[in-house]
């Protein structure tokens, strides 16, 4: 059942009697009342008064395009290729890996099978973060795009900083972190050619106004998180996703020539955990050590019981050993 007409007329966040809704959209007050149930199911808390009508307490952010690329700074702009903004879509990776060309860019209202790192499912409610990619083609294949994940972090990271948003951690290889809680991640997939011209997918998922549907501990999501309005952000989600174009499409034209060199330190001046006791959760098992910081390639360097050692690839996961 379509509920956007319906959606961006409560995203006011005024009152709207179901008479009035009826005659807005077309339909009978019984289908009105249908379409609210909709937006229920979807995480869409709706207050009701008998005496006033319904509404969206203090409304909804809706993406939009036009407002998005207004919001993008020309030097980035002129990178990107088809525009797309979904109300809804499997997920936004999938979407651009399978179909699309170079700096094509896809943001969603909701993601059905958002995904993280290593399959684990991204809880992805409806209008409430932001779920960005953007399709990029290298040349040099697999091998060029070492520590990428860890530079697209930084540039998060201080795009928020400019947003008054300070106190983003960076957790390896690919968590945003904010008084120790997750804020987002960057989830990074590569088609075609491995050796060659290969096709990467740059997601990035931030929780903005998560708190207004849910809390802390639920058990839809198995970490503790927080959300940018918790953090003090006041804008809107166009606003922030045409803040982090601004810097990411820019970097992803000069990275195949800068490398990760250009962001370790910028990465390590944010690293969680840094010189702390970890646990690293391995394919083979686990290993202790503190955490030294990264390599030029984005690898983590960790003293561990047999010295100084190196870990890479996408199956490792890092904890706090503390």
């Amino acid at each position: 059942m379509d509920v956007t007409q319906l959606l961006q007329i409560l995203a006011d966040g005024e009152f709207h009697s179901g008479e009035n809704l009826g005659q807005r959209l077309g339909i009978t007050r019984a289908a009105v009342w249908k379409r609210l149930q909709c937006l229920a199911a979807m995480d869409i808390p709706v207050e009701a008064s008998r005496a006033r009508g319904y509404r969206i307490a203090g409304g909804i952010d809706l993406l939009d395009k036009m407002r998005i690329l207004s919001c993008v700074q020309p030097q980035a702009s002129e990178h990107i290729g088809n525009f797309l903004c979904l109300e809804e879509v499997e997920s936004t990776n999938t979407l651009l890996l399978e179909r699309g060309g170079h700096g094509d860019v896809c943001v969603a209202e909701r993601q059905t099978a958002g995904r993280g790192r290593r399959g684990r499912q991204w809880f992805s409610p409806y209008g409430r973060n932001l779920y960005l990619t953007v399709r990029w083609h290298f040349h040099q294949g697999v091998a060029g795009l070492e520590g990428l994940s860890l530079a697209v972090g930084v540039l998060l990271a201080e795009v928020l900083d400019q947003l008054g948003i300070g106190g983003i951690a960076l957790k390896w290889p690919n968590d945003l972190l904010c008084a120790d809680k997750k804020l987002g991640g960057i989830l990074i997939e590569v088609g075609g050619d491995l050796t060659g011209e290969c096709v990467v997918v740059i997601g990035v998922g931030l929780n903005v106004f998560m708190s207004d549907v849910l809390t802390d501990g639920d058990q839809r999501i198995s970490q503790p998180w927080t959300d940018l309005k918790q953090q003090g952000f006041s804008g809107s989600r166009n606003q922030l996703c045409g803040a982090v174009l601004s810097v990411l499409l820019p970097a992803l034209k000069n990275f195949s020539e800068e490398g990760f060199a250009a962001y370790r330190a910028r990465w390590e001046s944010r690293c969680a955990f840094l010189r702390c006791p970890i646990t690293m959760l391995l394919p083979t098992g686990s290993c202790d050590g503190i955490l030294l910081g990264v390599d030029y390639q984005g690898g983590l360097r960790v003293l561990t019981a047999s010295g100084e050692m190196t870990f890479s690839g996408g199956e490792i996961s890092v904890r706090s050993g503390a």
